[in-house]
């Protein structure tokens, strides 16, 4: 069994909340609430998907994503520390990709942090292009934002 078959990538549940808070606190410097994270699951236009590990059930990344018209807005991806490198956060922007197809996304944009070098690499991999910056974005460390974009082809109508 190869890495990706271990896993499955299925819509977060409630009570994967404390799954999530575990890697969002891990991940991030002032992560979400639990009850952000209830109140996303609640918004028509949230999509929060979990991977999940198949032999144990444990969560080991999530990806938060609202759909609004033809636009996608990634708001979260991470995975536990100890999960990195694994190819996770690939496979979660992948999935991503394919509900952006769905729901006739055109363009999809994200906020990133101008130190998170990993995260900006693997954006770019996927042909993501920097098209501006909020300064001081952040308000923990008063941080620069990087804003990214990618559009979508068109899907063939053949």
């Amino acid at each position: 069994m190869n890495q990706i078959e271990a896993f499955v990538i299925e819509p977060m549940r409630a009570e994967d909340i404390d799954a999530v808070m575990r890697i969002e606190t891990a991940c991030f410097p002032t992560p979400w609430t639990a009850d952000m994270f209830v109140q996303e699951l609640q918004r028509p236009q949230a999509n929060i998907s979990v991977l999940r590990r198949v032999d144990d059930g444990n969560v080991v990344a999530f990806i938060n994503h609202w759909s609004v018209l033809d636009e996608l807005h990634l708001l979260n991806v991470a995975t536990l520390p100890e999960e990195r490198r694994r190819g996770h956060g690939k496979h979660l922007l992948e999935h991503m990709f394919l509900c952006a197809r769905a729901s006739g996304c055109r363009v999809v944009m994200l906020e990133v942090r101008r130190s998170n070098e990993a995260a900006l690499g693997l954006y770019r991999s996927f042909g993501f292009v920097s098209v501006g910056v909020r300064p001081g974005y952040y308000s923990d460390n008063g941080e620069d934002a990087i804003l990214m974009n990618l559009h979508l082809p068109l899907a063939s109508t053949v």
